[in-house]
């Protein structure tokens, strides 16, 4: 007769908690706990030659395996439900221009500037352009060619202040908001040689910046201390 292999069974019903010995066709079983040990005829005989404390010590190691068995398949399915959880679409971040902007700067016209650099005006501000050397407030929203934010002012919840025309910003930033009014509105396509020489690094949720690579932005120029709009 074929000796049988042992299995292990996770406990189903109101009988884990309980030991019961029986025998079946020559074989000893025991259940410990919802725990079913089945052995062979050669494994009785060796186990029996056991001390009588071997049963219980075994017993015990099964327990903590099983335990370490259920832990296993907790982790598994914690595990899934992250990587679902990673498959979702990422939080849609603000910006300067919504989808129906998007739609509307299809039908306005680029211009293109001596040094390279391509713009739309989204909406033309009032007044005069801010003088280089003041300081001026913008928002702005910095996206690689994808689409990709990897920084914007609204995220931070400030708007940016700098001195405009003074190196304190990428050339192709200067160079969009010096031709801006206040209030105005616009998307700047700026090439490698007027961005980020060295590139930028890339961050949780913030894609990297090659070296020299295309940008876009879309800045809207809030106000310009010491300067103001006119009014008609």
């Amino acid at each position: 007769m074929a000796s049988s292999s042992s299995t292990l069974l996770l406990p189903l019903g109101p009988s884990s908690g309980k030991r019961i010995s029986a025998n079946y066709q020559g074989i000893s079983c025991a259940k410990v706990r919802g725990v079913l040990v089945r052995c062979s005829n050669s494994e009785l005989t060796v186990k029996a030659a056991r001390p009588k404390g071997y049963m219980d010590q075994f017993c015990l190691t099964k327990r903590r395996d099983m335990i370490g068995l259920l832990l296993g398949v907790s982790s598994l399915v914690i595990d899934s439900f992250e990587a679902e959880g990673a498959g979702l679409p990422p939080e849609e971040k603000p910006r300067l221009c919504d989808g129906p902007c998007e739609k509307e700067l299809e039908n306005i016209p680029l211009v293109t500037t001596e040094s390279g650099l391509q713009y739309k005006d989204i909406k033309v501000g009032q007044g005069p352009s801010p003088p280089v050397g003041f300081q001026v407030a913008a928002n702005y929203v910095a996206m690689v060619p994808s689409g990709q934010i990897f920084d914007s002012s609204l995220e931070k919840g400030q708007v940016y202040i700098f001195r405009v025309g003074s190196g304190q910003v990428i050339k192709g930033l200067d160079e969009g908001i010096l031709s801006m009014k206040i209030g105005g509105k616009r998307r700047l396509y700026i090439p490698g040689s007027l961005a980020f020489p060295k590139g930028l690094n890339s961050a949780p949720g913030r894609p990297r910046v090659a070296p020299s690579s295309p940008v876009i932005f879309d800045v809207s120029l809030e106000y310009v201390p010491g300067l103001e709009i006119e009014e008609e």
